[in-house]
């Protein structure tokens, strides 16, 4: 575990706010992620699964958490099943959880070996009429390995054929779109560390530097301060910052252009997800000023109106009405292609053809309601930007916002960002 330990108490009220949702005589259960393996005999490191994760604090592979809030022995009603530890996976892999640490991290009391796994739930499902099996539902999800949780519903259908087994997933899409202030804090923290990171890389940006070498930069500085890159990072300079997702970060960075970078650290499994646009010879051309605070009146127009009862439909359709008319001064839409603007066929579609944000949190593209309404206690993005190919111009500005009943708290206020503050930073350290 490279991050601070966190206290159990927010496992323990994630879990508490579980119960609260769950029918009568009901059986949970809730796996590890798998260790997905690469070529040969190698394997990628764990990343752990972020239901079970948000239930126990629990990073290890092959734990299960069972929720039996009816159960007749009461001792059986919340359980945490772990690997035993051996000397030869001590001696190969390090440490593995005790009982007595994995108590510790989650708060769960009663922790049992994984052998007694399939002899415990065999007598809670003696007991119960509806077993509740978790998924992964996100809408993006692709589904080309079948994981471990699938795997276990396959098993339980099989054996327990006159059981009514149901999704755990639209709860939890539920649950975790509410923040915490612990899981807040924790997410400010992710936020703190890619901060630093962009301050790093406005120190060492010049022309002929490649962006490989920017990245390298980043990860070292999350590194340092025990964060890891919640996402492959775009570093994308030129016409290269009009691809959306693009991965290569192997150009170097010229003279006159700009350099978009996508990038967000993790902290615990908890993540930021930062977006800034530099000139790389520290200077903005008019044009590129130009377009770069159209961006950022539509960036800072969104955000405040990032309100709790917002539907994300209608908070979208805002900001690309305010694209339409960045667009417009801009020379880049017409009048007459304004005046076809559609919510279907938005007017700045050519310019502007992603979505405005997303919720955030232990997933990058976190759990939540699909449209909403925002709620206090939500974390979401917000990303507007332009994209010209024909001008090898590509700007994006990305925050993170926190909705609150007092109105939205831009949780990257302090990231740097106006064009005047980014320029001011490049003179200093060159």
């Amino acid at each position: 575990m490279r991050h601070a330990p966190i206290d159990p108490s927010l496992f323990a009220a994630h879990r508490d706010r579980l119960r609260g949702l769950l029918p009568t005589r009901c059986v949970v259960v809730v796996h590890a992620a798998d260790v997905l393996p690469t070529d040969e005999d190698g394997t990628m490191r764990l990343h752990p699964a972020s239901d079970l994760f948000w239930l126990t604090g629990v990073e290890q592979e092959e734990s299960v958490l069972v929720l039996a809030p009816d159960a007749v022995d009461p001792a059986q009603r919340e359980m945490l099943f772990i690997r035993q530890p051996s000397e030869h996976s001590a001696q190969w892999d390090g440490e593995s959880l005790t009982r007595e640490r994995a108590r510790e991290i989650s708060g769960v009391a009663k922790v049992r070996w994984l052998a007694d796994f399939s002899k415990v739930l065999h007598s809670l499902m003696c007991e119960c009429d509806l077993v509740l099996l978790d998924s992964n539902e996100h809408e993006r999800a692709t589904a080309a390995v079948e994981p471990r949780d699938l795997r276990m519903a396959r098993q339980l259908l099989d054996r327990y054929p006159l059981h009514r087994h149901d999704r755990l997933a639209p709860l939890m899409r539920r649950l975790r779109a509410v923040k915490d202030p612990a899981e807040i804090e924790l997410v400010r923290t992710a936020i703190d560390i890619t901060d630093a990171g962009l301050r790093r890389v406005l120190s060492t940006l010049r022309p002929g530097i490649m962006e490989y070498d920017l990245e390298a930069e980043l990860l070292a500085e999350f590194t340092r301060r025990r964060g890891k890159m919640a996402y492959n990072p775009i570093v994308g300079s030129g016409k290269n910052a009009c691809v959306l997702h693009y991965h290569d970060n192997d150009h170097e960075c010229r003279d006159g252009d700009l350099v978009l970078l996508d990038v967000g650290a993790c902290y615990a499994n908890y993540n930021a997800d930062l977006t800034r646009t530099y000139p790389v010879n520290g200077r903005f051309s008019p044009r590129q000023r130009a377009v770069y605070e159209a961006v950022l009146r539509v960036l800072q127009n969104s955000i405040a109106r990032t309100v709790a009862g917002t539907t994300l439909r209608a908070w979208k359709r805002a900001a690309q009405i305010d694209m339409n008319a960045e667009l417009l001064a801009l020379g880049l839409v017409s009048p007459e292609e304004l005046a076809k603007d559609t919510a279907e066929e938005p007017a700045c579609r050519k310019y502007f053809m992603h979505g405005l944000g997303h919720s955030l949190g232990l997933g990058v593209h976190d759990l939540a309601p699909l449209d909403g309404p925002l709620e206090p206690g939500w974390i979401v993005t917000v990303e507007p930007g332009i994209y010209i190919p024909e001008e090898g111009i590509g700007i994006r500005l990305e925050n993170d916002v926190l909705v609150t009943e007092r109105g939205p708290v831009d949780l990257a206020s302090h990231v740097p960002i106006l064009p005047d503050d980014i320029e001011s930073l490049m003179a200093a350290s060159g």
